[in-house]
């Protein structure tokens, strides 16, 4: 069953020029002609060699998704994605880096990326050996060739597919992953910006159309030949061949006309008239606003800065690429990987993150909490950890202060200097303090480690665990609790 489907799928593009076998009784799939009344999912697809606003949108889309990193992980128990182990063997990655033997994975992502901009569905089909249920190919197939079968109990019995010559092949829903973005009103199928673009487009094309006209004949006669009395055949063609031969064409536009017993009376628009340069601009922005598109992402440049630049790409990627790579990961998690049984379990897909940093937004929120950080340390009543987290900035280590010793000193002298010089500061930056109960029942290493500075509480901890008791007291083996505890400090030299 999928080598006959996949036959057909092959010969798509030998086909491309033949009509498909209207499908009309089970869906609206199929379309006849590219504008006008056709409306259908062909329709759709077509358009996109059509209009150049189009083209540039749904072809830059699709690349930028095509261009994202992907990997496979195995999930951590603490569900963070910090702590995932990346897998870097496995049939379904291979599958995904390769899906069959003429498709790599960024051709596929952008095949199937056209599909979703064009007409808001994107359908995977899985092939098979038919000795074996695991994947061994998936191909991107054209809307408008696959149908729903719908059920009425399970809501869903499979899938019709339909080539290029009419031929019908039925698909389990197994063999099918589908991609879309929800219709409406039709829970079946998908719903992209196109099919409310698709009035909008003809008027664009039938534009160029006529713009094309115009420099081919200057869109000529535009107007209307009275005579007098009738003519008979001989003397109509006759009038009609010296027309052509005097104005039709390029080289023979705007030549005065001579005319006998007949009298020109105008009847054509101008291009001012139409407007047609407003028409095709307006006609770009409403494409631009089906899509959410930026401006600065079309190539434009006309109106951009590099501030409405740097904004246009963000909002590219977080709101037009984002969304639609999350669609493709669900399908890989949550319809892929699970045909691979249970050696898919634990695993999941993911991609990463194409939208770019905003250096300028991040510099400014590290400003404010720096700011946040001093102020707060200034006033002497909190941890300098604390304070850190308090404002979402890392941990961070005091930079050990050191100054080159000047040959002329002699070792002993220099080592004194600098302790007198750096000895207050140095003491200030130490926070916490060890106190120690010295009277005749305390122990020895106790009163050794009385008064012993320690720059935060963590490392305060490590000697006295939960505040009290130090780690080294031997009063634990006469029964004794070590009274000894550590205490913040508020001032240099004022201690708790």
């Amino acid at each position: 069953m999928a080598r006959t489907l996949l036959g057909a799928i092959l010969n798509r593009a030998s086909t491309a020029t033949q009509t498909p076998v209207p499908f009309a009784s089970r869906s609206q799939s199929y379309g006849r002609g590219l504008f006008g009344s056709s409306r259908g999912t062909t329709a759709q697809l077509d358009a996109m060699g059509a209009v150049s606003t189009l083209f540039a949108i749904v072809n830059r889309t699709a690349k930028a998704e095509a261009g994202v990193e992907w990997g496979l992980y195995r999930k951590a128990k603490s569900g963070k994605k910090e702590d995932r182990t990346p897998v870097t063997s496995h049939a379904a990655l291979d599958l995904w880096d390769q899906p069959n033997p003429f498709y790599t994975q960024s051709v596929f992502v952008e095949a199937g990326a056209q599909h979703k901009q064009l007409t808001g569905e994107t359908w995977w089909v899985i092939a098979r050996d038919e000795r074996s249920t695991l994947p061994l190919e998936m191909w991107v197939v054209r809307p408008d060739r696959l149908t729903p079968v719908p059920d009425a109990e399970r809501f869903l019995s499979g899938y019709m597919y339909t080539g290029p010559d009419g031929q019908e092949v039925a698909l389990r829903k197994e063999d099918v992953i589908f991609i879309r973005t929800p219709h409406p009103t039709d829970p079946y199928r998908g719903i992209g910006p196109v099919q409310a673009l698709l009035t909008d487009l003809d008027a664009v094309r039938y534009s160029a159309e006529w713009n094309r006209s115009f420099f081919l004949n200057s869109a000529e006669p535009g107007g209307i030949i009275e005579v007098p009395n009738g003519l008979s055949d001989q003397e109509f063609d006759e009038l009609r061949d010296r027309w052509n031969e005097q104005h039709k064409g390029v080289a023979n536009a705007h030549r005065v006309a001579i005319l006998e017993h007949g009298q020109w009376k105008d009847r054509k628009f101008t291009q001012r008239d139409m407007q047609f340069a407003e028409l095709r601009n307006l006609s770009r922005e409403v494409i631009r606003e089906a899509f959410g598109f930026p401006k600065p992402m079309t190539g434009a440049v006309d109106d951009v800065n590099r501030a409405n630049g740097d904004s246009g790409e963000r909002m590219f990627a977080r709101w037009l690429l984002v969304p639609d790579l999350e669609a493709i990961r669900d399908a890989l998690n949550h319809q892929l990987l699970p045909l691979y049984g249970a050696t898919g379990n634990g695993l999941e897909f993911d991609f990463v993150n194409p939208v770019p940093d905003d250096v300028e937004s991040e510099a400014t929120q590290l400003t404010a909490r720096a700011n946040a950080a001093k102020a707060l340390g200034e006033t002497g009543l909190w941890d300098a950890d604390d304070i850190l987290s308090a404002v979402g900035l890392p941990e961070m280590r005091r930079a050990a202060v050191t100054v080159p010793a000047p040959t002329a000193v002699p070792a002993a002298s220099w080592d004194d200097a600098v302790a007198g010089l750096l000895g207050t500061e140095v003491e200030a930056a130490q926070r916490w303090v060890a106190v120690c109960v010295d009277d005749e029942n305390s122990c020895q290493p106790c009163k050794d480690n009385n008064g012993q500075l320690y720059r935060n509480r963590a490392q305060a901890y490590e000697d006295y665990p939960g505040g009290s008791g130090y780690i080294h007291c031997v009063g634990a083996e006469y029964g004794n609790d070590c009274r000894c505890k550590v205490v913040k400090r508020r001032k240099t030299g004022d201690d708790e």
